[in-house]
């Protein structure tokens, strides 16, 4: 080993990687140079204490469970303001009660750029710490004057009107109802409210005090990103940012304010779900990173790699590797204070949430990381303490009562998944991933007991879309090699329907419940199945390596909240899981 091999060991940085098909690739020099300068600036390699036996992360009651999972923004419902909000998440939490599901899963509700309506990936957030404003109703916070009194009627009635959700229309309507909220609420709130405010500001001390004077910054200061802004609020001191805030008080107390609804809001939906009995209740995302140029990167410079990129590797189904553009954690500087920033962020994901599931899981024993400027396949593994890691995940599992499940797809290294499993957290099989080197769809039976279990995941072609190869014909159509063939695509269906055919014959082949059926059986903890499916939608949610050539996470979804009590579909769904034993006594 040469010597710039031997110093990018001494920062975890790995020498090369074998891909999905076994083969090697070594990492570039130049790759190994500007990753340990990245990595090395911020301190010297990273002491961690020695680790005792694991501590079991919180695992629920046992029982066999199912949910529903749902990209929430894309509710349709007759009273939202044409995305979805935390009034149709209550409404579907209900209604998934009524039909057994344990649990609603959700994409990440991490606050975003609400002015930027091409950011429109919750997996792109501004801040892992705290909420998207746009999910709030407003029709539900005391202090909203009406619809009539700031003049929106109208647009909100053509935003509930689009087919896909116009983020740039829903941020300005919004905006206009925030103000009017918050104006209010200075003047003429209740004492009990502004001691709910007071109490919630509190609680959340500097980071709250952060997120908002970054937020305000970010508007007087735009459209510079934050790395151009002046040089005191590059990196202001906290004494800097109190001062900020006093000077700008109703600027920054707008986007606490913000913060305290969508809070309060999220919280009566987790609380609701508990009412009902439901095991889990609401089963939320975390995405992997987070923008370089959002809330969490400025705020934690000394912890956040800014010249490199997280990605992965090139595989069958991106044949050219993937950039996805978000800021990694500083494995030097991750353990300090005994790994606090790693429990806050666990805090945050856990406070309204039964379950929680970690993108990329991955991501706690290596990183893929690309410099800025390189190619995606010239990245590089680094290394990060594993089992400290999971030590504090299954603590602040353990104190919140919240089942965590791990995102364990792609290359996985050897004994990974088992270690996830010493420490509790459950692992995550999907069926379309879950075939011998035939390509013949596993029996039930081999799948784990420790996992959640599910037919896709939104970055995989629809039940629909895959059965009618649409997914392949929309990748070729925009340029991009879908990574089979139509005939090993006709191959892997008629597997399916043989495999349906014999594990659920009570139902078509094509029907989604069928796939429910199969996966009902199967020993997994968990299993979910996505509303998208439920309804028939052919479009994938979300289709890697693309930009503006496919609307990703912009699609509705194709019924409204209200016409759901009766669906067929989901009526066999919920039937499925029943028959199974997969529904929770009430």
């Amino acid at each position: 080993m040469g010597d710039l091999e031997t110093t990018a060991a001494v920062w975890g940085i790995e020498p090369g990687y074998h891909d999905v098909f076994g083969g090697w690739h070594e990492t570039p020099p130049q790759t190994l140079e500007r990753l340990i300068a990245a990595i090395s600036r911020h301190g010297q390699p990273a002491e961690t204490p020695l680790i005792g036996e694991p501590v079991k992360a919180f695992e629920g009651n046992g029982h066999r469970l199912w949910g529903l999972a749902v990209q929430l923004y894309a509710a349709r419902s007759a009273r939202n303001w044409g995305h979805g909000d935390f009034t149709d998440l209550n409404r579907l939490v209900v209604l998934a009660a009524s039909y057994g599901a344990a649990a609603i899963g959700l994409n990440p509700l991490h606050a975003l750029f609400i002015d930027r309506p091409e950011q429109a990936s919750p997996y792109g957030p501004n801040s892992r710490l705290f909420l998207n404003p746009l999910y709030i109703d407003l029709e539900a916070v005391p202090e909203f004057p009406g619809l009539a009194e700031v003049g929106i009627e109208r647009d909100i009635a053509a935003l509930r009107a689009t087919e896909l959700v116009d983020y740039a229309g829903v941020g300005r309507v919004k905006r206009a109802g925030f103000v009017a909220a918050y104006k209010r609420f200075e003047r003429a709130a209740a004492p009990e409210r502004h001691a709910d405010f007071a109490a919630f500001r509190d609680e959340h001390g500097e980071a709250l005090l952060r997120f908002s004077c970054f937020e305000t910054l970010r508007q007087q200061l735009a459209p510079k990103p934050w790395p151009q802004w002046p040089q005191r609020w590059r990196s202001p001191s906290l004494d800097d940012l109190r001062a900020f805030r006093r000077e700008n008080l109703a600027a920054c107390e707008f986007h606490e304010f913000l913060q305290w609804i969508a809070d309060r809001q999220l919280g009566a939906c987790q609380e609701t779900a508990r009412r009902l009995g439901m095991p889990i209740g609401l089963y939320i995302d975390l995405a992997v990173g987070i923008d370089p140029h959002g809330a969490d990167a400025w705020s934690q410079q000394g912890t956040v790699l800014a010249d490199v990129s997280i990605g992965a590797p090139p595989d069958e189904f991106n044949p050219g590797g993937q950039d996805w553009g978000l800021a990694p954690i500083n494995p030097v500087t991750v353990a300090r204070n005994d790994f606090a920033a790693m429990r806050q962020l666990m805090r945050a994901a856990m406070r309204h949430a039964g379950a929680i599931r970690i993108d990329h899981v991955l991501g706690l024993k290596r990183i893929y990381m690309i410099p800025h400027g390189a190619k995606p396949s010239d990245g590089a593994y680094v290394r990060y303490p594993f089992d400290h890691l999971l030590r504090v995940i299954a603590e602040e599992s353990r104190r919140a009562r919240c089942m965590v499940i791990g995102e364990d797809l792609g290359t996985v290294p050897e004994g990974f998944r088992e270690t996830l499993t010493r420490w509790g957290l459950c692992s995550y099989r999907v069926m379309l991933f879950e075939r011998d080197h035939e390509g013949r769809f596993r029996p039930p039976e081999s799948y784990p007991a420790g996992a959640l279990a599910t037919f896709n995941t939104h970055d995989l072609p629809a039940h629909r879309g895959w059965l009618a190869s649409h997914d392949l014909r929309i990748k070729r159509g925009i340029g991009l090699d879908p990574g089979e063939t139509d005939e090993s695509r006709a191959w892997a269906q008629q597997q399916l329907r043989e495999a349906l055919q014999e594990r659920a014959p009570e139902y078509a082949p094509e029907d989604i419940a069928a796939v429910a059926a199969f996966l009902a059986a199967t020993p997994a903890l968990l299993v979910g199945i996505a509303l998208d499916d439920v309804l028939g939608v052919t479009d994938q949610v979300n289709i890697p390596g693309t930009v503006d050539q496919h609307p990703n996470w912009r699609r509705k979804l194709p019924v409204a909240i209200e016409n759901l009590e009766h669906d067929g579909a989901l009526q066999r769904v919920a039937q499925a899981f029943t028959s199974a034993g997969r529904n929770y006594a009430k």
